[in-house]
């Protein structure tokens, strides 16, 4: 009788001792995920958009800080996805995909702005 409560007890510990031991291989990953998340800062004023950083190292999630430092309205948008229109003075932030390498534009959708200068480049290596 013994025996055949030992052998489900033995076999329950070693499915334990293997979940235990995934667990870090599991939690590394999510943390590795959680890095390659990227911020670049955003500035606009009339007429020009300048970024903290013009590429990316590879596909990834990147939050958009941008700030408006001029005296209009502005927004910015970048691969089908627009911030609110920023006062002058604050801020907006953006979070964006990018899940394959290429180029986005980037613009101020305020008619008239993107054509003043307000475009630029956006790469994903």
């Amino acid at each position: 009788m013994t025996t055949r409560i030992i052998r489900p007890f033995h076999a329950l510990a070693a499915v334990v001792l293997a979940m235990l031991a995934l667990a870090p291989l599991a939690a590394a990953h999510t943390v590795a995920h959680a890095s390659a998340a990227s911020t670049v800062r955003v500035t606009e004023k009339e007429f020009s958009i300048k970024l903290s950083t013009g590429s990316l190292a590879r596909p990834g999630t990147v939050t958009f800080e941008v700030k408006n430092a001029g005296k209009m309205k502005h927004n910015f948008r970048i691969n089908g996805k627009q911030t609110r229109m920023i006062q002058p003075g604050k801020t907006a932030s953006l979070t964006v995909v990018f899940k394959k390498k290429a180029s986005y534009h980037y613009i101020c959708a305020v008619p008239g702005h993107a054509a003043l200068g307000m475009k630029g480049v956006f790469s994903v290596r």
